[in-house]
């Protein structure tokens, strides 16, 4: 068992990225996508395909469907497509017990129809559960096809799941594809969950796991909450929760905050706005701090830029104290420049009038200048055009210069 299970009193790993059926979330579309699959071969309806983004959950899903029948199915896994459709009939030929009498298709196929044929006999079916199947050669889809076709009545022979990325889609949405895809039985998407479902995902995994939702503070929630606005895939979550939770053990700490949040989203070089609410936090302590600041013997850090930070009188004594930061919202544990999110910093409005008052005055000082430098060439070509010509004074080369 990893060190911070032990630290935070887990009885497992809560985030791990392997297809455990312990920790399956059955809601949502997958939910919905399992049942619609378990109903679909209990059925005998044949073809099923499952597309989604990597990370969605796919595999973990076509686990939970071998565990919704582990007795009357004859499973066959492949991790992957063959390179055509010859090698995905001796494989299956293989898978079943079957012997081919020869490497000839049409011999293969009898072969694997016979083995079919017995196992449904005996009151069970065969499942076929392809995985990365966006992979497919034309070939090995046209295999798939024919697999698909082999029946007994109005029974099929053989259920086959198909798991793979959207470019599965792709291909099959292609018009030579047409004969495949009027055979797809059932077709379901994996898309992205919501922040609601983010979230319940979160809590589901923690408590599986033997942990209550408090192992994640206020504003550790808050920020998974930026993290994932946009919608997040199960392994994406898990990623990110497992490494908040190392920070977190790393630094000693019982509960997940926000910087842990934002430290592994650096870690793992995801871009999202969980800095802007570190920032936030920051700021809501300095208005705290002055806010409690004591009324006299004390006065609170300046907040004014030290560019513009007015002289104090020499006569009286001023003294700073440092600002008390919850360690919590602290920078050196985020490795944050101190200038972006030091509590004694001025507002972003203030800072940006001093820096815009700073470049008007530098525009209008490099204004002046180009104009200085195009009168003093403007009189010296003057000069220079008199000295060439043969007037005999001033008002003589300005008008040949006028061409009066």
């Amino acid at each position: 068992m990893h060190m911070y299970s032990q630290h935070f009193n887990l009885n497992r790993l809560p985030f791990e990225n392997v297809p455990d059926p312990l920790f399956f979330y059955d809601h949502g579309d997958h939910a919905r996508i399992r049942k619609q699959i378990s109903g679909s071969l209990l059925s005998g309806r044949g073809l099923i395909v499952v597309t989604g983004p990597i990370g969605s959950g796919k595999t973990t899903l076509s686990q939970m469907i071998k565990s919704d029948f582990p007795e009357n199915i004859k499973l066959i896994w492949m991790a992957e497509p063959p390179a055509n459709s010859s090698d995905l009939y001796l494989f299956l030929a293989q898978e079943l017990g079957v012997q081919p009498t020869s490497a000839e298709k049409t011999f293969v196929m009898r072969d694997i129809r016979n083995a079919l044929l017995k196992i449904n006999a005996e009151g069970k079916k065969s499942l076929v559960i392809m995985d990365e199947s966006h992979l497919m050669t034309e070939d090995v889809i046209n295999g798939i096809r024919l697999l698909n076709n082999l029946e007994e009545g109005s029974t099929k022979l053989i259920q086959l799941l198909l798991l793979g990325q959207e470019e599965l889609m792709e291909k099959i949405n292609r018009p030579e594809m047409a004969p495949f895809k009027q055979r797809i039985a059932a077709l379901e998407t994996l898309g992205k969950m919501n922040i609601d479902r983010v979230l319940q995902y979160i809590k589901h995994r923690i408590q599986v796991a033997g942990g209550t939702p408090e192992l994640i503070s206020d504003t550790g929630w808050e920020a998974l909450t930026i993290a994932f606005g946009s919608g997040g895939t199960p392994r994406t979550i898990n990623s990110l929760c497992d490494r908040s939770l190392n920070v977190a053990y790393e630094r000693n700490k019982t509960i997940v905050d926000a910087q842990d949040v934002y430290e592994a989203t650096q870690r793992m070089g995801m871009i999202t706005d969980v800095f802007h609410y570190i920032i936030l936090l920051n700021n809501r302590e300095r208005k705290n701090q002055e806010t409690h600041s004591p009324a006299t013997g004390t006065v609170a850090q300046e907040s004014t830029p030290p560019a513009v930070e007015k002289a104090q009188p020499a006569a009286h004594t001023v003294k700073k104290t440092e600002p008390k930061i919850n360690p919590e919202v602290s920078n050196e544990s985020l490795n944050i420049p101190e200038e972006k999110i030091e509590l004694s910093e001025p507002s972003y409005d203030d800072i940006a009038q001093v820096i815009k008052a700073k470049y008007d005055q530098k525009s209008l000082m490099l204004s002046m200048g180009v104009l200085a430098l195009s009168i003093t060439a403007f009189v010296a070509s003057i000069f220079f055009f008199c000295h060439r010509s043969d007037s005999s004074g001033v008002l003589d080369c300005l008008r040949n210069l006028l061409g009066f």
